[in-house]
């Protein structure tokens, strides 16, 4: 569902032909606010525009920073009624807050107020500047029971808890699992600790499993490529590629003829 720029291409006119060739609808990308943990800023302003300029196809999800209150809030306000993004963008391993963390309970709450959804990483990570529990999905649980209209993605998909976070899906109707940054394939090794994933995923939660490349991480073909790949029906297919994304960003039905 996310992606960023393609090790692979060398300009800004062919990272932007990658999507022509796989004839992508939309695109999400997203700002990020993490001054606080790492003195890094990408702001909602340079994606607002990027989208605007590249219309229709790129989507904008907003970031804000926790740790700054109702400033926080407000930006994320403005993000959505004012520049036009479309969601919410908070990696918590990053922010260095766990998904259950209180401060994170009002955007949540905004989410619902004005009707967008949330992406939060929900996995593994390697940075030693931070910890790989905060992005526990037995978490997320608990912020579902609170929360249960929130309209939530979360992607890497779990791994080393991914039968905690299928789960956690199963029991939320609005939780998404996003194929972002990890190779596909491996939903199909065995002993990945991904097997589940595929199980489940063509069968309970086929209807909210969301593609993602999360470039540089996996390029665009690779990713693409991976889930032709696996052994699956080609309506699974086209749900996990497209359909799912649609209905979870609320966008209208594709009339195209495939």
């Amino acid at each position: 569902m996310t992606s960023e720029a393609d090790p692979a291409v060398e300009t800004f006119d062919e990272y932007l032909s990658a999507y022509d060739r796989y004839d992508a609808r939309h695109v999400v990308i997203h700002a990020s606010d993490l001054e606080t943990t790492f003195g890094v800023k990408i702001p909602n302003e340079r994606v607002a525009e990027f989208c605007r300029a590249q219309s229709p196809r790129f989507i904008g999800f907003a970031g804000v920073d926790p740790h700054k209150g109702m400033a926080a809030i407000r930006e994320l306000e403005h993000a959505v009624r004012a520049l036009g993004l479309r969601g919410l963008h908070l990696p918590c391993f990053e922010l260095k807050l766990a998904i259950n963390d209180a401060r994170l309970y009002p955007l949540y709450a905004k989410c619902i107020e004005l009707d967008i959804p949330v992406t939060l990483h929900c996995g593994f990570n390697f940075s030693t500047a931070t910890e790989v529990t905060y992005s526990s999905p037995l978490f997320l649980d608990q912020v579902m029971v609170h929360f249960p209209e929130l309209r939530v993605h979360v992607a890497p998909p779990g791994w080393p808890w991914v039968n905690e976070l299928i789960g956690v899906a199963w029991r939320h109707p609005n939780v998404f699992i996003g194929l972002a940054a990890v190779r596909a394939k491996y939903l199909a090794v065995a002993a990945s600790g991904y097997e589940s994933l595929l199980q489940y995923g063509r069968t309970i939660l086929k209807d909210r499993i969301l593609f993602g490349s999360a470039h540089p991480l996996v390029p665009l073909a690779t990713a693409v490529d991976d889930v032709q790949s696996l052994y699956l029906p080609h309506d699974i297919k086209r749900r996990w590629l497209h359909d799912n994304a649609m209905r979870f960003l609320r966008l209208a039905p594709n009339t195209r003829k495939e």
